[in-house]
């Protein structure tokens, strides 16, 4: 699974920070970008994948190990109980190793996770890191979260409601709307960019930069995993 510190290089970080820097200059509003790994903990895709690897395997041994007629089968007379006791040690491992894979591949979790439960868990993570970061704390109640959770493929902008009343819930919609459309087409570096520079430029006139601004939050681009 893609770690959100090998998302974007030490330069495309940077870009992403002069990109804050930029657009701060030209509103009051405090920026913050944040990339997270993954916004959910998702236990179902390992119960799911290792109970599926673990009927195949069960299926894999009867078909390939039969007994036929009471009589010992392919696995050269030994008796029912040893037979019994390999069975289940083999199935056991087989139900651990999907669990490992449903747990440590992507695509598996994500195809094992409802689509609603990510969305809910992204919602929640970004909710948490807008508190925990201090972004609603503004002295003008200014703050601005471009949250992207790669895992699920899921980005959402939250922001104060002074900011909301100037701006619109629609234009975050908007924004999230692009961020997701952009990281799809693989240049996360200038969809990230761009995004930030256009809410300097949409936020410049309804929420402009005072001469005694102060910078609250760092514009450093923040990386959780």
């Amino acid at each position: 699974m893609l770690s959100a510190f090998n998302y974007l290089n030490e330069e495309q970080q940077q870009q992403v920070e002069q990109s804050v820097v930029a657009a701060e200059k030209q509103t009051s509003c405090e920026i913050v970008p944040v990339i997270a790994t993954s916004s959910g903990r998702y236990d179902r895709p390992e119960d799911v994948v290792g109970l599926w690897l673990t009927i195949v395997s069960a299926l894999c041994l009867w078909y390939f190990f039969p007994r036929n007629g009471g009589q010992a089968g392919d696995w050269g007379g030994m008796p029912v109980i040893v037979e019994l006791f390999l069975a289940a040690i083999l199935l056991a491992i087989a139900f651990i190793l999907g669990a490992i894979a449903g747990s440590r591949i992507g695509w598996l979790r994500r195809l094992f996770t409802p689509r609603l439960q990510m969305q809910d868990e992204v919602a929640a993570r970004a909710r948490e890191i807008f508190f925990d970061k201090r972004i609603h704390h503004t002295e003008g109640g200014t703050g601005i979260l471009i949250y992207i959770s790669l895992f699920e493929h899921i980005a959402v902008a939250l922001a104060d409601q002074s900011v909301i009343d100037k701006l619109g819930q629609p234009f975050l919609d908007q924004i999230c709307q692009k961020l997701t459309t952009g990281l799809h087409s693989g240049n996360p570096t200038a969809t990230l960019c761009e995004t930030i520079l256009e809410i300097g430029n949409q936020a410049s006139t309804p929420l402009p930069r005072a001469t005694d601004d102060q910078n609250e939050l760092h514009d450093a681009l923040v990386l959780i995993d």
